[in-house]
């Protein structure tokens, strides 16, 4: 996969090493010197018209990557984790990325992608800031399969909705799976009836509802600190 843009490569290249096939520099000067005697006999020049042809158009600032495809996590070793991150039906990697930094930085233990088939993981890499390649993630696109199999081994589902139990003050258990509809339908109707619990995070004034990625935060927050 080519992932670009100045922090995300240096990130990958400063903890991924193994993964790297080619560095491509359109930018003269924008290593650092260890970086750059680390990794001489990989790196390429390349002229900036064919730079942003590797970037699709996109601001590779002067640095692109030809890493190893990503690697994906299995349902196996979600099962062992203690706190999963399930999206239903998201697509857009701009939400996606997001909410994977956000479950990385703020100790979520997985995430599972279901309603998809494929996603555009070099995108998320750059989106979530090089926090995907830290963070397990898995697509399996039946939820209720994802739902099961997890039921079976102790956790308990909650649902972030506008209509569940407010989150303040709230003890979760201890394995526990937060699921996150799409910004348009919300969690899906087949899942519904598999969630144990809906949860919500109360609103100070009077507002429609926040973006996934921002709510995905908050909760994912309050439920890493707030176990029974």
């Amino acid at each position: 996969m080519i992932i670009y843009g100045k922090q995300v490569c240096l990130h990958a290249m400063q903890s991924h090493e193994t993964s790297i096939k080619t560095v491509y520099i359109a930018k003269r000067g924008i290593l650092p010197q260890k970086l750059y005697d680390q990794y001489k006999l990989r790196i390429k020049f390349l002229e900036n018209k064919w730079a942003q042809s590797m970037a699709k158009g996109g601001n590779h600032q002067g640095i692109l990557l030809e890493m190893e495809p990503f690697a994906e996590s299995t349902l196996s070793a979600m099962k062992e984790n203690s706190f999963v991150v399930v999206l239903d039906t998201l697509t857009d990697t701009g939400n996606i990325g997001a909410i994977v930094r956000s479950a990385y930085a703020l100790g979520a233990d997985g995430i599972i992608a279901t309603g998809v088939k494929t996603l555009n993981f070099s995108s998320i890499v750059r989106t979530s800031s090089g926090a995907l390649l830290d963070m397990p993630m898995v697509i399996i696109p039946n939820i209720l399969d994802v739902m099961n199999e997890l039921k079976q081994v102790g956790f308990r589902i909650y649902g972030a909705s506008m209509d569940g139990k407010v989150i303040d003050g709230y003890n979760f258990n201890d394995k526990r799976v937060l699921v996150l509809g799409s910004e348009g339908e919300g969690i899906s109707k087949r899942a519904k009836p598999k969630i144990d619990e809906m949860v919500s995070i109360e609103m100070q004034r009077e507002f429609d509802s926040l973006n996934v990625s921002a709510a995905a935060a908050i909760l994912i927050y309050r439920m890493r600190n707030a176990t029974k």
